[in-house]
């Protein structure tokens, strides 16, 4: 019974899940670090849950009536409607674009393993931290000479 459960379909797609959550713990990690309000948790969340509806689209449990191209498009607009609801006005400030942004990279990062596509969702999460990490400095660096306008 229980060779029955694990499958190698099933162990294939369980790498798929373990392999976003990783990358989502990853760019949620330097999210924690920062002290952001999307953080560890979340981004590690949405890789899987990303991953998990990518998985069950390109698997066609549904059916043959079912267009998978569907999920993976509303996970996009899901996607965007959690990103929206982070970004606010702070005064003359835009605060959140960076996470809302961050969460919709992870959530691709989560489709791209769910495809299989193993190689492109570790890049992906390399030029994700290298972005949040890197041009961080280059942004404080632009900043720096500016004085109140």
């Amino acid at each position: 019974m229980y060779n029955d459960f694990l499958t190698p379909e099933i162990i294939w797609m369980i790498k798929q899940l373990t392999l976003a959550a990783v990358l989502g713990m990853a760019i949620g990690f330097e999210r924690e670090h920062r002290r952001k309000p999307a953080g560890l948790r979340t981004y590690t969340l949405v890789a899987i849950g990303a991953a998990l509806f990518t998985i069950l689209s390109s698997a066609s449990v549904l059916g043959t009536a079912f267009d998978p191209a569907r999920i993976a498009a509303n996970i996009v607009v899901g996607i965007g409607f959690i990103g929206g609801g982070l970004i606010f006005m702070k005064g003359e400030h835009m605060e959140g674009l960076t996470t809302a942004a961050g969460l919709w990279a992870t959530a691709a990062i989560g489709m791209a393993a769910g495809f299989g596509l193993y190689a492109i969702a570790v890049y992906a999460t390399i030029l994700t931290l290298l972005v949040l990490w890197a041009l961080r400095s280059l942004e404080n660096k632009i900043h720096q000479g500016e004085g109140p306008s």
